[in-house]
């Protein structure tokens, strides 16, 4: 059976895996040069950090509930926030290039 307080821990864990991937993205855009590298670094750098933090908090916290399968573990815990992050990044957040008009560093 599935615990209030396991449930929205979870939900706090899917939360902090979006932040996550949002500004890892974001941080890849802003320093990588390329159009496409950005992505293939958020692609796979970001789902790796994802599975590290999945199995710190499912492991040796033991945050989470029972999902059935080790697919759908996955699915939640890295594929969901990282299509979140990366959509939220790519869409809601102005681009680097708009920002030229910085103030010069001394």
């Amino acid at each position: 059976m599935v615990s209030v307080v396991n449930l929205a821990l979870m939900v706090v864990v899917i939360g902090l895996h979006t932040l996550i991937a949002a500004v890892m993205t974001r941080f890849f855009r802003l320093r990588l040069k390329t159009q496409w590298g950005y992505v293939l670094y958020a692609l796979f750098l970001v789902p790796l950090v994802l599975f590290f933090s999945t199995l710190v908090f499912s492991g040796v916290f033991g945050i989470g509930v029972n999902l059935g399968s080790p697919a759908a573990a996955l699915g939640v815990m890295i594929g969901m926030p990282l299509a979140l992050g990366f959509t939220i990044d790519t869409l809601y957040v102005p681009p680097p290039e708009e920002f030229e008009n910085l103030p010069d560093s001394q």
